[in-house]
C-alpha cells in the first residue's frame, strides 16, 4: 500500500536525455541519448497536518526539488514544484509490497498481472511484421504454437499511466509524454516520468469504489443505443446486394440481425495484405454502394441498422485529400509537404487536428457523409500513428501530442454525434486510446487479433485485454467475432474458431463479426448450415441477456463498474487475482470461453460460492471443475443466489 510514509522514504532521480523514436506502420522503437542522470539528497522535510513537504538538492548538478504530498481521506496527491530547464527526465523509486498483484496501464494482451514487468506508456500499432513473421515461420515448423513472446515485445494500441493494485488502491499519473511503469523489482515500484511529477494514489474498500473513483476522476462512458442488443451486427463487404444476400440467407435461418458492418461502404482498396477500404469518408456512388442511403432506408425499416467505419487518414488517390491539401489540412514534414505515414502496403495522409478548420471540417464528414444518409455507427479506427518528427498547426511539440492524439480523435466523433443530436441513436467504438479517451468513447474493441488459437495474439489475448482495460477504468469492450489479421493459409480462420469466437462474444456488450482482412481465406458465418444454425443459437443468447447487459452498461455509465470483470473484482480468494482466462460478466455470470483447438472440455476455477452451469444445470461450490465443453456449450455459470438466477438461465432456452 501507498502512503505517506512511502513517498516520504522514495527515491528520486533526475536526468536529462534525448528521445530517439523511429516509427514503421504505427510501431516505434524507442531510445534515449542520456546527458546524465543524478540522484537527489534528501535536505528538509516539513509536516503540516495533512501535508508533506520534501526538498531535495542535486549533488551533481545543483538546484533544488520540492515535493508537495497531501493526504486527504486516505487518498494521496503528489506535486513538484522546481525550475531546472536542463533536467527532462525524472525516476520516483518506492516501496511495494512484494505480493501484490499489478493490473491496468491501459490494454495489455500478453499478460494481465504486470507484476514483474516494466510497462511502455506509449500509443502503438499492437500488431507489427516482425511478430507476425516470427509467428509464421514457428506455425510452418510446428514449433511451440503456444508460445509467448517477452513482454517487452509487446506494443498496445491503448495506453494509459494507470494502475491498480490487488491491495485496494490505483494509482495515476498526469502526463502525456512517453512514461514507463517499472515492476520488474518485484518490492519496488519505479515511475519513469518526462514532465514534473505529478500524480494521485487513490484507495478504496473494494474494487467498485476504486472503478467509481476513477471514473470521477478521468469520465463516464455513456449508453449504447437501444437496438446494439437486438441481435448479431453482422460484417458483409463487396456492395449492397452482397449485403442483401446476406441479409436474406441469415434471415431464413431465423437469426436476427441488429446491423450491417460494413467497412466498404467508401469504396475497397486490394493490396498485397488483403481487401482494405479506401480511405475517401463518402460512400462509394461510383461502384458498388451507389444507392446506399435509400438501402440504409430500407434496412432500418426491417429493423436493421447500418455501420460503417473511418479513421483520421486519406486516401492520396481521391478527391477528398485533393480538398484537404488545397486548405492546408493535413500533417506536414519538416520540408512543409503533406506527411505521408505508410500503413500496411501504401501510404496516406493525416488530417491535422490542431488546426480548427481541418477539426471542424473533418467533423464535417462524418456529420454528412456518415450520420446525413442515415449510418448508424461506425469503427472510429487507428489513432496511434501521430509521428513524432512531423509539424502541426499547432505549433505544439508532435511528441508531446503523439500520446493524446486518439482522446482528440474520440472527441471529434463525440463531438460529431452530439451536435448532430442523435446522441442515444448512433455510436462509434474506438480501438487507440490513452487517459481522456474514457470520456469520448462509447466502447473499445480489442483491435485487430489474428485469427488463430494463440495466447498472445489470437482469440484467448482479448480476454486480458478487455479486463486490463476495466481496470484502467474503461469498463465497456468488445472483439471482432472471428478475429481480423490473416496472412495466407498458415494464418486463416477455420469453422471451429468462428464457432468458439461466437460462443464468447455473445457474453460481451457487442456482438459484431469481421470478415477479416483476407475475407475468402476466412470461414464466414454463412458459408454452411451448421454455421448458420450456430449463429442464430449464439445471437438468441445475446438478445436473451439484453436486460441483464442493459443493467451492467448502466452500472458502468453511472458508477464506472466494468460490463466484464476479472474474478478478483468480487472474490479475494488466491487464485482469482491470477486467472487470466476467464471472466465475470457482472457479478452474476461467470465465462469461461475456449480458447484451445480441438477441446471438448475445460478445467474451470470457480471462486467460492453457489454456481450453477448453464448447460447442464449440475451444481458446483467453488474450486477447480472439469465441464463438458461440446461446441455449442461453453463453459458459463451463473451464481445461484442471484437475483436474477431465473432470467439468466433462460439465456439458453
Amino acid at each position: 500500500m501507498i502512503t505517506l510514509e512511502t513517498l516520504e522514504n522514495m527515491k528520486v532521480e533526475v536526468g536529462n536525455s534525448v528521445n530517439n523514436f523511429t516509427m514503421s506502420r504505427g510501431s516505434f522503437v524507442y531510445n534515449q541519448d542520456f546527458q546524465y542522470r543524478s540522484e537527489l539528497v534528501l535536505k528538509d522535510k516539513k509536516k503540516d497536518g495533512d501535508t508533506l513537504t520534501l526538498t531535495y538538492d542535486d549533488p551533481d548538478k545543483g538546484g533544488q526539488y520540492i515535493f508537495i504530498i497531501k493526504e486527504e481521506n486516505g487518498d494521496i496527491e503528489l506535486t513538484s514544484e522546481f525550475e531546472n530547464v536542463n533536467v527532462n527526465r525524472f525516476w520516483l523509486t518506492f516501496d511495494a509490497n512484494p505480493s501484490e498483484h499489478i493490473y491496468g496501464c491501459g490494454e495489455t494482451y500478453s499478460k494481465f498481472d504486470l507484476k514483474g514487468e516494466n510497462v511502455r506508456i506509449w500509443v502503438a500499432e499492437h500488431q507489427n511484421t516482425d511478430r507476425i513473421a516470427k509467428k509464421l515461420v514457428r506455425e510452418l515448423f510446428g514449433k511451440k504454437p503456444k508460445k509467448v513472446l517477452p513482454f517487452k515485445k509487446f506494443e498496445s494500441y491503448y495506453a494509459q499511466p494507470t494502475y491498480v493494485s490487488s491491495d485496494k488502491y490505483f494509482l495515476h499519473a498526469f502526463t502525456d509524454s512517453y512514461a514507463e511503469f517499472n515492476f520488474k523489482n518485484q518490492s519496488k515500484t519505479t515511475l519513469f516520468l518526462q514532465e514534473k511529477p505529478h500524480f494521485v494514489v487513490k484507495k478504496g474498500d473494494s474494487f467498485k469504489e476504486l472503478s467509481s473513483k476513477l471514473s470521477n476522476m478521468l469520465g463516464h462512458q455513456r449508453n449504447l443505443p437501444d437496438w446494439v442488443y437486438d441481435g448479431a451486427i453482422l460484417a458483409v463487404q463487396e456492395g449492397t446486394e452482397a449485403i442483401d444476400k446476406k441479409i436474406k440467407k441469415a434471415e431464413e435461418a431465423g437469426v436476427k440481425i441488429a446491423g450491417i458492418w460494413s467497412q466498404d461502404w467508401c469504396g475497397c482498396r486490394r493490396t498485397k495484405f488483403g481487401y482494405q477500404v479506401m480511405w475517401n469518408w463518402r460512400y462509394d456512388k461510383e461502384d458498388q454502394y451507389s444507392d446506399l442511403p435509400e438501402k440504409i432506408q430500407e434496412w432500418n425499416a426491417k429493423g436493421i441498422k447500418f455501420l460503417g467505419y473511418i479513421n483520421p487518414f486519406i486516401a492520396l488517390e481521391k478527391d477528398i485529400y485533393e480538398e484537404a491539401k488545397a486548405k492546408g489540412y493535413c500533417v506536414k514534414d519538416k520540408e512543409g509537404n503533406d506527411y505521408q505515414v505508410t500503413i500496411t502496403t501504401f501510404p496516406a495522409a493525416m488530417v491535422d487536428f490542431t488546426n480548427p478548420d481541418a477539426y471542424e471540417w473533418y467533423k464535417g464528414l462524418i456529420k454528412n457523409n456518415m450520420i446525413g444518409i442515415g449510418l448508424s455507427g461506425w469503427m472510429a479506427d487507428f489513432g496511434e500513428y501521430l509521428p513524432v518528427d512531423c509539424v502541426l498547426h499547432s505549433g505544439e511539440d508532435p511528441y508531446e501530442m503523439h500520446n493524446r492524439w486518439p482522446a482528440i480523435w474520440a472527441k471529434l466523433n463525440s463531438e460529431a454525434i452530439t451536435e448532430a443530436g442523435k446522441d442515444g441513436e448512433v455510436f462509434f467504438f474506438t480501438r487507440a486510446g490513452h487517459t481522456e479517451t474514457i470520456k469520448y468513447s462509447h466502447l473499445m474493441w480489442n483491435g485487430d487479433q489474428h485469427v488463430d488459437w494463440s495466447l498472445d495474439d489470437g482469440i484467448a489475448a482479448v480476454i486480458p485485454a478487455t479486463l486490463s482495460l476495466a481496470m484502467s477504468g474503461f469498463g465497456m469492450a468488445h472483439s471482432d467475432v472471428g478475429g481480423y489479421t490473416t496472412m495466407k493459409k498458415r494464418l486463416s480462420r477455420d469453422k471451429e474458431l468462428l464457432m468458439r469466437w461466437e460462443e464468447m462474444n455473445a457474453f460481451s456488450p457487442l456482438y459484431r463479426f469481421h470478415e477479416g482482412n483476407q475475407p475468402v481465406m476466412n470461414t464466414q458465418f454463412d458459408d454452411d448450415e451448421e454455421l448458420l444454425a450456430h449463429l442464430k443459437k449464439f445471437t438468441d443468447v445475446h438478445i436473451r441477456l439484453r436486460e441483464y447487459l442493459k443493467f451492467l452498461v448502466s452500472e458502468n455509465v453511472k458508477n464506472g463498474t466494468p460490463v466484464m470483470r476479472p474474478l478478483f473484482y468480487h472474490y479475494d480468494e488466491p487464485k482469482a487475482y491470477t486467472e487470466t482466462l476467464e471472466y465475470l460478466l457482472g457479478e452474476d455470470m461467470l465465462v469461461a470461453p475456449v480458447v484451445d483447438k480441438g477441446a471438448k472440455v475445460r478445467t474451470v476455477y470457480l471462486p467460492k460460492d453457489k454456481w450453477v452451469h448453464l448447460y447442464s444445470g449440475k451444481e458446483y461450490d467453488g474450486g477447480n471443475v472439469l465441464v463438458g465443453a461440446p461446441i455449442g456449450e461453453p463453459p458459463v455459470f451463473v451464481r445461484k443466489d442471484s437475483i436474477r438466477f431465473e432470467e439468466l438461465m433462460e439465456v439458453i432456452k
